[in-house]
């Protein structure tokens, strides 16, 4: 006799086994279809980020506004300025007191592009520890933002202003 992992069900014969079987295994299947498949491979969030609607993402960046301005003029407030961040060295801007975690990955050479903000503003955080290889690595910016087609468009925003 097979072992199998799991409670132990007691489903009956026939039928009623075919049944029970199913009804065990069905909602997991159907969470794992409700559930988005995250676009963590490089092609796919590349192909995400190149359909950004920078229209789209004018109204996301509005969370944003709080703590960043873009465009002429712009100056630091809480955040830095974020015109022409895509292809700016991290922690270049003059007169702006960057965290610790963004100066590790300045001195690591981090350059922001399309791929890097993605991930940044998902979990800034978290991504100036991974890219910093230190656990203690930390982030001014608190902010999350976890919709990927929302950070795509953020990030075809952020593009018009180069």
């Amino acid at each position: 006799m097979t072992e199998r992992a799991g409670p132990a069900v007691d489903c009956g014969a026939g039928f009623l086994r075919r049944w029970c079987g199913l009804a065990l295994i069905a909602p997991a299947l159907v969470l794992a279809a409700a559930a988005p498949a995250p676009a963590d491979d490089a092609v796919e969030v590349a192909a995400l980020i190149a359909a950004g609607d920078a229209g789209a993402g004018e109204a996301v960046f509005k969370k944003c506004r709080a703590c960043h301005e873009i465009g002429e003029g712009a100056k630091n407030k809480v955040g830095p300025r974020l015109t022409g961040v895509i292809g700016r060295p991290a922690g270049s801007i003059d007169g702006f007191e960057y965290s610790n975690g963004v100066e590790g990955a300045a001195e690591k050479g981090l350059v922001w592009g399309e791929d890097t903000v993605f991930a940044y503003i998902a979990d800034p955080r978290a991504f100036l520890r991974e890219f910093t290889g230190n656990p203690k690595a930390k982030a001014k910016m608190t902010f999350k933002l976890k919709d990927e087609q929302d950070r795509a468009n953020v990030i075809a925003y952020l593009k018009s202003f180069e």
